[in-house]
């Protein structure tokens, strides 16, 4: 993972990391109140959802739970959005899903990693954001890593894995992710 003005490295032992395990208890416990919930119970996971998140989510919000997370605080939700059922969303380097995006069942959507080096790999969590902007669908079991901004129109492919930007109305797939054709928008 390079190094750069969106990376946020936060050392074992430091108060950041105190507030980063009590934000993953917090979210823990929002996050299991949800997963009780069905898809009858709309209004309920929408509150709750508002609550894991800090700030209201618009009537066009939907989630079907199960639904998994470790924080919620550095979450910014658009209008319109779905998240279908099974997705866990990492948001420690902050997560921003922009208007009307679509995600299917098992997604992934992890900002937060470890070093690479081993004796490095305990030491420290190392995040990123990922920026998932207006109308984008993520099909299923597709995993998108920090760092990553996917465009405006474009599809991220089933059981993608997503390591680099995605260009607006582009449709990808693989392991890692390339750009399979454009979509006329």
């Amino acid at each position: 993972m390079a190094h750069d003005d969106r990376t946020r490295t936060i050392p074992r032992r430091t108060p950041e990391s105190a507030a980063m395990t009590a934000e993953v208890r917090r979210a823990m416990a929002i996050t299991a109140a949800l997963n009780r919930l069905t898809f009858d119970d709309a209004d309920q996971v929408r509150a709750l959802f508002s609550e894991l998140i800090g700030r209201p989510v618009d009537a066009g919000f939907t989630l079907i739970p199960p639904f998994y997370a470790t924080g919620g605080a550095d979450t910014r939700i658009g209008r319109n959005v779905f998240v279908n059922q099974n997705c866990t969303f990492y948001d420690l380097g902050g997560l921003d899903i922009g208007d009307e995006v679509m995600i299917g069942p098992n997604v992934s959507l992890i900002t937060s990693g470890h070093p690479i080096d081993p004796a490095q790999r305990r030491a420290a969590v190392v995040a990123r954001p990922i920026v998932i902007e207006k109308n984008v669908w993520i099909a299923a079991g597709a995993t998108i890593i920090g760092g990553v901004t996917v465009g405006e129109n474009s599809v991220v492919a089933a059981g993608s894995v997503v390591t680099r930007d995605v260009p607006p109305n582009s449709l990808v797939g693989g392991n890692p992710a390339r750009i399979l054709r454009s979509i006329a928008g």
